[in-house]
């Protein structure tokens, strides 16, 4: 039985991706400081005898090392999401984007575990080569702009990740995200999909 550890799972991803791992027999644990994670979204696992919630930080390098210990496989998704959040705090955008993969990469590696980095396709910038591919030159907006700030941290913890695999042998796979949609997802903190489908539903402009 494989035992997974999720960061960032009561979030509408994490949370969907712990219900089909658990659905699979495997065991789960997630991790998330609820900052914009919501308790709810795992209310359904909670009677599961093989699935964990931990109320916690990703910085806590003190439970992430027991927690990295104890599993198999990491899936990483902690993380700012949001355009309203990473472009009213950039600081703490940069901050949790690099630090948390920071401490998850290095306790992957004292433990020798595998990891999967959730990116963004904000990281392919704004090139007009299309289509997109992982090995192009990727054009980025100036610095003096917040939003390009989850971008370039983003590409950092690219960067990171591929380091400790060619350096290290750290296994990570790296996925780029693009606009992810799905049940439990809020437009509270700028996602279009679900600010559009409430606009619309209510009869309202859409913006």
């Amino acid at each position: 039985m494989k035992r997974n550890l999720i960061t960032g799972g009561a979030g509408f991803i994490g949370s969907h991706l712990a219900e089909a791992l658990a659905a699979q027999g495997e065991c789960v644990t997630a991790v998330d400081n609820l900052s914009t994670g919501r308790l709810e979204n795992v209310a359904g696992l909670m009677g599961h005898s093989c699935f964990r919630f931990v109320h916690e930080t990703v910085y806590n390098e003190l439970v992430m090392d027991r927690l990295v210990s104890e599993c198999d496989v990491i899936y990483h998704l902690a993380a700012v999401v949001g355009v309203d959040l990473v472009v009213s705090d950039p600081v703490n955008t940069i901050e949790t984007n690099l630090n948390g993969t920071d401490i998850v990469l290095r306790l992957a590696r004292r433990y020798h575990k595998p990891v999967l980095i959730a990116s963004t396709s904000e990281v392919y910038g704004k090139s007009n080569a299309i289509p997109f591919r992982e090995d192009g030159d990727r054009v980025m907006g100036p610095t003096t702009k917040s939003r390009w700030c989850y971008a370039e941290s983003k590409a950092m913890d690219e960067f990171l990740a591929l380091a400790y695999h060619n350096q290290f042998q750290v296994p990570v796979v790296i996925c780029r995200f693009f606009n992810t949609v799905g049940p439990r997802q809020t437009g509270r903190y700028g996602m279009v999909i679900p600010r559009l489908c409430k606009q619309a539903v209510s009869g309202r402009p859409l913006t």
